[in-house]
C-alpha cells in the first residue's frame, strides 16, 4: 500500500488551518464525582447515557440533565425566536459546562446547519455569517449538506461552496454532503470528492464521507450504518481495504465510530479496549494504525470528562505501537474539542500513565480537520 498520505496531510494542515477553523466534533454524561475520582469506572458504566431523572429543572427552567431531544428542542426554539448565532452560543456554553453533552452536540449543530439554510433561502454567505466554530463545526457541516443536497449542480456547486478559502471544516461539511447527493453509495461520493483538484482536498472530503458512512448520526438509532452483514463477516473494516489509496487512511480512521455503535458503547465500557483488538484486522490491508488512531478519538469523544479513563482504553493494547497510535487519537479529539493552545497540555497533565503520558506529549502537533 502506498504511504499513508493521510496521516502526513493531517499533520501538515495543523498550521494551516487556525484555530477558528478546526472542524469537528462529538459525548458522554458526566459521571459522578466519585466515579471521577477512581481510575476505572466503579459505578455506572463508563460513557453511559443519561438514566431518566426526576430531577428538579435548574432555577432558568432548564433541566437537571440533557438528553439530546431536550437540548436540540432548546436550541431550535432558540434559533426560530432569534437567530442561528442565539442558538449556537447557547449550544457553546451548555458543551462546556456539561462535558457529556459534547457527545450528541455535533448533530444538533449538523440541524441548525440545515434549518439555516432553509431559514435563509439557501444565502450560504448568511447562513455561514455567524460564529459557527463551536462543537467541531458542526453547524458549517450541516450547512453544507443541505445547500448539496438542494443543489442541481451538485459536481459544480461542491467546488464553489468553500472557495476562495477552502477551509478544512468546510471541505469536511462537503463530505458529508457528497453522501447525501450520492444515497449512501461510497462510490459515487468519492467520485464527487475527486472533483476536488489537490490531493489536500480529496482528503478533507473523504474525512467527511467516511464520517457519514460510519456514523450517520452517532444518537439516532435509526440512523446506523448500512452496511452488509455478509461483507463485514468476510472482512470486519469492509470496505477500507477495497478503497483508493488516498482514501483509505479517512476510512480505517472512522471505521471504529461504526464497531463501538454497534456494540453498544454506552452500556459496555469494555468495547473501548475490544475495538483495539478489533483493529487488528486491518493488518494485512495497513489500515490497523488509523484504525487504532479512530478508536482512540472515539473514546475521547465519548469520555471527554474522562480523561484519565480514555488513556486507560489505550493502554489496554498489547503492542506500543498501538497504544501510540490511541494516543495521538485522544490528542487529536481532544484538540480539535478545546480549540484553545493549552488543550494538549492540559489533557495529558491528566494521564497518570508515564508511558501514555509520554505519548501524549509527542502527539500535540497531530491534530487538524479530524473529528
Amino acid at each position: 500500500m502506498q504511504p499513508r498520505v493521510f496521516a502526513i496531510v493531517t499533520a501538515l494542515l495543523l498550521g494551516v488551518l487556525g484555530l477558528g477553523s478546526v472542524a469537528v466534533t462529538d459525548w458522554s454524561p458526566a459521571a459522578t464525582a466519585a466515579t471521577n475520582a477512581a481510575s476505572a469506572p466503579a459505578g455506572p458504566a463508563a460513557g453511559a447515557k443519561p438514566a431518566a431523572t426526576t430531577a428538579a429543572a435548574t432555577p432558568t427552567g432548564d433541566p437537571a440533565v440533557w438528553t439530546r431531544s431536550t437540548l436540540r428542542n432548546k436550541l431550535m426554539a432558540e434559533m426560530d425566536a432569534t437567530d442561528p448565532g442565539v442558538a449556537l452560543a447557547d449550544l457553546d456554553k451548555i458543551s462546556k459546562e456539561k462535558p457529556y453533552t459534547v457527545r450528541f452536540c455535533h448533530p444538533i449543530a449538523h440541524e441548525l446547519g440545515h434549518a439555516a439554510v432553509k431559514r435563509f433561502n439557501a444565502d450560504f454567505q448568511k447562513v455561514i455569517s455567524f460564529p459557527h466554530e463551536t462543537c467541531a463545526a458542526g453547524y458549517l457541516h450541516g450547512a453544507v449538506e443541505e445547500m448539496l443536497n438542494a443543489s442541481t449542480q451538485p459536481e459544480v456547486d461542491l467546488l464553489k461552496l468553500c472557495a476562495p478559502k477552502n477551509s478544512g471544516p468546510c471541505i469536511h461539511g462537503v463530505g458529508h454532503g457528497t453522501m447525501f447527493v450520492a444515497k449512501q453509495d461510497v462510490a459515487k461520493a468519492r467520485d464527487l470528492c475527486n472533483k476536488f483538484t489537490t490531493d489536500q482536498n480529496r482528503i478533507r472530503c473523504s474525512e467527511g464521507l467516511f464520517m457519514q458512512l460510519f456514523g450517520p448520526d452517532e444518537e439516532d438509532e435509526q440512523a446506523k450504518a448500512n452496511l452488509p452483514a455478509d461483507k463485514l463477516a468476510q472482512d470486519p473494516l469492509y470496505p477500507c481495504k477495497d478503497q483508493p489509496s488516498l482514501f483509505q487512511s479517512a476510512c480505517f480512521f472512522y471505521a471504529p465510530t461504526f464497531y463501538l455503535s454497534s456494540h453498544d458503547y454506552p452500556n459496555h465500557p469494555e468495547v473501548y479496549a475490544d475495538a483495539l483488538k478489533w483493529c487488528l484486522n486491518g493488518k494485512a490491508s495497513g489500515g490497523a494504525q488509523d484504525c487504532s488512531r479512530g478508536v482512540g478519538s472515539r473514546t475521547m469523544k465519548y469520555n471527554l470528562d474522562r480523561e484519565d479513563w480514555a488513556s486507560q482504553q489505550c493502554a489496554s493494547a498489547a503492542d506500543g505501537w498501538q497504544r501510540k497510535a490511541c494516543a495521538e487519537g485522544l490528542v487529536s479529539y481532544y484538540t480539535v474539542n478545546y480549540t484553545d493552545a493549552g488543550a494538549a497540555g492540559r489533557l495529558c497533565a491528566k494521564i497518570t500513565n508515564k508511558e501514555m503520558q509520554g505519548y501524549c506529549r509527542s502527539a500535540s502537533g497531530l491534530s487538524a480537520s479530524l473529528d
